[in-house]
């Protein structure tokens, strides 16, 4: 097995899950504001813009979970040469939990929270495996 090219893989495939992640990042962020816009009275327009922010972020979300579980699968790879731990079950699971049945605007806008919680977490494990590789 070629350790540096199997790095390399690894490397390039956390850095595609950092990018969708940074992306549905960048969704809930804007969803939570349109979300606080929301809930302090704003209208049709805000709940449209809102929700549309909230499926880029689903889209994002399920394209990092795609990348993660790549991710996951490259660094087992070179898991011989070092050890990382790297469990993307919370962040896979949640993934799935945050877009099922959302029901009222203060329910969404904890989800869109504790969303950006786990996203930023994900990045931040990326982030410090690929300073590692």
């Amino acid at each position: 097995m070629n350790y540096d090219k199997e790095r390399r893989e690894a490397i390039d495939a956390g850095n595609r899950a950092l990018m969708s992640l940074r992306s549905a990042q960048s969704d809930l962020h804007s969803a939570k504001n349109w979300g606080i816009v929301d809930l302090l009275g704003g209208g049709l327009l805000t709940d449209l813009i809102k929700h549309s922010k909230m499926n880029n972020a689903q889209r994002h979300m399920e394209q990092a979970k795609w990348d993660l579980e790549r991710f996951g699968r490259e660094l087992s790879d070179v898991s011989g040469y070092v050890n990382f731990d790297f469990n993307t079950a919370d962040f896979l699971s949640f993934a799935d939990y945050f877009f099922d049945g959302l029901l009222a605007d203060w329910m969404m806008q904890d989800r869109i929270n504790k969303a950006r919680n786990q996203v930023d977490e994900a990045i931040k494990r990326v982030e410090y495996i690929l300073a590692r590789l």
